[in-house]
């Protein structure tokens, strides 16, 4: 067990004997959130008992410290699919929980040190750079200058995708330099011109509901699932292409660049 009290809020897991009070445990320093729990009220309940406490958790603090310890989330999706018909909650929906908590107990608002994951920019500059490496190690002499990226999800594959894509366009004009000062990656000058979302329609993504994708009727803008912290461009949600699933994108990847299947 990682803590004492560490399954508190879970009588049937709850310790039969009260566990001796440690001193010894080490403060925690900042709060890394990868992909949702399990058991979510007991990760809320935890994450929130090392806000508070700034870091440590056994002291009980009588005022909440302002800002809290840093906090990196990945994984951003609100919503994906499985086996079952509906979608599911991803991460992002855990992430609203904690932000919502958060907020209804302190009165503020959960800060982020870094978001990462799709559609953060910065995954994509990442994903760029693993396959600038992959072309050079192959001896491909050519630079890639066109990127594809297929989802299921328009909020975050596709959205990413057109974000990055826009990224592109604006460093073509602004410089990898400028761009850089406004907290973006900055990195070596890039010969990718595009990136072309695809949209597959096995997972979030259904043709077959409505309003899944398109803005919904009557004028209305479709509701933001991503982040808080993301503003919204309801543009970025449109695909350049949609095809029924990964084997067609693939296929019209080869033909967009002339390739023999």
């Amino acid at each position: 067990m990682a803590f004492p009290v560490l399954d508190m809020v879970d009588l049937q897991r709850r310790p039969k004997t009260t566990p001796l009070p440690r001193n010894d445990f080490p403060a925690i320093e900042g709060v890394l959130l990868l992909g949702e729990p399990v058991r979510w009220e007991t990760s809320l309940q935890l994450i929130m008992d090392v806000l508070l406490s700034n870091g440590n958790p056994g002291t009980g603090l009588a005022t909440a410290p302002y800002p809290h310890l840093p906090v990196l989330a990945s994984n951003m999706d609100l919503l994906w699919m499985a086996e079952a018909k509906m979608p599911r909650f991803g991460h992002g929906t855990f992430l609203l929980c904690l932000e919502t908590i958060y907020r209804k107990v302190t009165g503020k608002e959960l800060r982020y040190k870094g978001l990462m994951g799709k559609p953060s920019i910065l995954t994509y500059q990442y994903a760029e750079e693993l396959i600038r490496r992959q072309a050079e190690r192959r001896g491909w002499a050519a630079p890639i200058q066109k990127l594809y990226a297929v989802g299921d999800n328009p909020m975050s594959d596709v959205y990413g995708a057109n974000l990055f894509n826009q990224y592109l366009q604006m460093a073509k004009h602004e410089g990898a330099e400028e761009l850089g000062t406004s907290g973006l990656l900055k990195q070596r000058p890039s010969a990718t011109q595009s990136c072309a979302s695809i949209l597959v329609c096995t997972g979030v993504y259904s043709p077959k509901v409505p309003g899944s994708t398109e803005p919904a009727q009557g004028g209305e803008e479709p509701p933001f699932h991503g982040h808080r912290d993301f503003s919204f461009s309801p543009g970025l949600i449109e695909a350049s292409h949609i095809v029924n699933d990964v084997d067609e994108a693939v296929q019209l990847v080869f033909h967009k660049e002339g390739w023999a299947l």
